[in-house]
């Protein structure tokens, strides 16, 4: 049976988060306690038996949060154990710049972004025991510390900053071997009102100007998709594969979900970062036959938060429903007659094709039953 490539992500597995919600109800994943080395023992022996065997399972970390010098050759011995596999490393610099990281007009905040971002190069490189041949990880930048809260001309100089510090990060990371895929992971606000790289579309041409301003090679550039950050202002994440796929530059996806478009879970255009696993709707199997048709064989990450209400056993169950929704919806969109569907809409009879999308969702829910109960 044809490998698949799923991702979990250490963030997921937290105590809590706080805030209007509690903040220490899975009190076994309170951060004092729980390692990340715990967190790979547990997606070894929670998670990863009770998936199907085709599927192959990798990790996500940031740097320096979740993987650092100190605990960095635990964890690679722990992986080398168990055959999980680094899919994603991220520069937590969110955690750390408060005022556009490596975009900054502050000069000193800038210069020590630029540098956590080479340092998780580095550990990146450290981790190379841990990589999967013809599946090397991909070094995502997400925009958290790229934004901005008050309109000035110097919007454009906070642009420049970053064109150039990737651009100085992009090569570091050539000299190092050029393993890693990079990718931006747009997002229109959070932790600022605005953003710099808001959408996929301002990701694929920021790539494109880099490549034009700096000579960067961009083979191996893309955008790590993450269907939720389209959702929450009401963009089409199907048009954005489609950009993607056409600029060749899908290179890593985080299948969550704000959820509104299947009828069930709340959320949506307007709403926070809601962070629900993988669906089973019309909009996810086009996506999954977009990206059959295109090639894709690269890791499917479930970047996603247990509800506030969840405790830790209710929290790997989402997971692994997560992992398995999507698998539902890449064999329900194998089954998917394309020519009777082209068909139906050359002859503008989009009611048939309402109806035929409509049986490919109830028989994709019958799928995800059985691959469940099976588990």
């Amino acid at each position: 049976m044809e490998k698949s490539y799923h991702s979990i992500c250490r963030w997921t597995f937290n105590s809590g988060k706080g805030g209007f919600v509690p903040a220490n109800i899975r009190p076994l994943w309170n951060s004092d306690r729980f390692s990340t080395v715990d967190f790979v023992n547990l997606v070894a022996e929670k998670i990863k038996p009770r998936l199907p065997e085709n599927i192959v399972i990798g990790v996500e970390f940031h740097y320096d949060s979740e993987i650092n010098e100190k605990n960095l050759g635990q964890v690679i011995k722990v992986m080398k154990e168990k055959n999980i596999y680094l899919a994603l490393i991220t520069p937590g610099a969110h955690s750390h710049f408060a005022y556009g990281g490596i975009s900054s007009l502050e000069p000193d905040e800038r210069k020590k972004a630029e540098e956590f971002g080479l340092r998780t190069i580095d550990i990146g490189y450290e981790m190379k025991d841990v990589f999967l041949k013809e599946k090397e990880p991909t070094f995502v930048l997400w925009n958290g510390s790229w934004g901005y809260d008050i309109a000035t001309p110097f919007i454009k100089k906070m642009y420049e900053n970053l064109k150039e510090s990737i651009a100085k990060l992009c090569e570091y990371e050539e000299k190092k071997g050029g393993e890693f895929y990079l990718a931006i992971e747009p997002k229109p606000n959070e932790g600022h009102p605005c953003m710099l790289i808001p959408t996929v579309a301002s990701a694929i041409l920021f790539w494109k100007k880099l490549n034009e301003d700096y000579g960067i090679k961009i083979e191996k550039k893309g955008v790590n998709k993450e269907f939720g950050h389209s959702e929450m202002i009401g963009l089409d994440h199907i048009y954005d594969t489609v950009e993607e796929i056409d600029n060749k530059m899908l290179v890593h996806m985080h299948i969550n979900s704000q959820g509104y478009n299947d009828g069930i879970i709340l959320g949506g255009p307007g709403k926070f970062d809601i962070d629900h696993g993988a669906r089973i709707n019309g909009m996810n199997i086009i996506i999954a036959k977009l990206i059959q048709e295109y090639g894709f064989s690269r890791w499917k990450g479930h970047d996603m938060q247990a509800r506030p209400y969840d405790n830790e056993i209710k929290a790997i169950e989402r997971v692994i429903r997560s992992i398995l929704s999507w698998e539902a919806c890449e064999i329900i969109a194998k089954r998917m007659n394309l020519e009777e569907i082209l068909q139906y809409l050359s002859k503008r009879e989009t009611d048939k094709v309402e109806d035929i999308m409509r049986d490919l969702v109830s028989e994709g829910f019958k799928i995800f039953k059985s691959l469940y109960e099976s588990t």
